[in-house]
């Protein structure tokens, strides 16, 4: 039997789970569940990001949807034409992704943003599946260092064989991996990540991918 690649009943982690009941609580109109993969079921781009934002993708159910963190990410993804539109605001607002799929490290929101080891470590088996359904030459950006680390790891290599850096590209066996800062408030306005850098990624991206396809 295939591992699954989600399961939206999970409570595996404690932690995230009580949080994620707490949340519920508080504000009854959000998702506050763990947050499912977006996009196209055959892709060839995976985007892997940390976790659901407190009133982003918890809130809306969809990653990167609903939050500062998604305005960036949308945007580039749409000039780099792997979405329909440039902008994500709710579940239901008739965007999709080309060729390219969205999914996090930890699929249920922790708190203050910061899951353990352990959480990720829980979460990793979904990734591993998610990973095993690319195809050969297909291209993952992990968005921060707890991204990349769960890649490797979900691949079972070593990790002191892939150092994370921005822009970095590393040979997976029949995938690539290029690193990026995280989209996050304070990468953008503190200047560490500016648009022209998070860009060059997925142009980078685009341009591996087309190279495939004319091959």
């Amino acid at each position: 039997m295939n591992a699954p690649l989600f399961d939206p009943d999970c409570r595996r982690c404690e932690r995230l789970a009580d949080f994620l009941d707490e949340v519920k609580a508080r504000h009854p109109d959000y998702h506050a569940r763990p947050v499912a993969p977006f996009g196209a079921s055959d892709a060839r781009l995976l985007v892997v990001g940390l976790a659901p934002g407190m009133h982003g993708a918890n809130a809306t159910g969809r990653p990167f949807t609903g939050d500062h963190a998604g305005i960036l990410l949308y945007q580039t993804l749409h000039r780099s034409g792997f979405s329909n539109r440039p902008d994500s605001t709710h579940a239901d607002d008739g965007l999709e992704l080309i060729d390219c799929r969205i999914t996090n490290a930890v699929k249920c929101l922790p708190p203050q943003n910061k899951p353990t080891g352990g959480e990720v470590r829980n979460c990793n088996g979904f990734l591993r599946a998610e990973l095993a359904t690319l195809a050969p030459d297909s291209v993952v950006i992990a968005l921060g260092g707890v991204a990349h680390k769960a890649v490797i790891s979900a691949l079972g290599l070593r990790q002191a064989d892939f150092a994370f850096g921005h822009g970095a590209e590393h040979a997976l066996d029949a995938l690539t991996l290029i690193d990026s800062y995280h989209c996050s408030r304070y990468n953008t306005q503190t200047r560490r990540l500016t648009a022209p850098m998070f860009e060059a990624v997925f142009t980078r991206a685009r341009t591996l991918l087309d190279a495939t396809r004319d091959d």
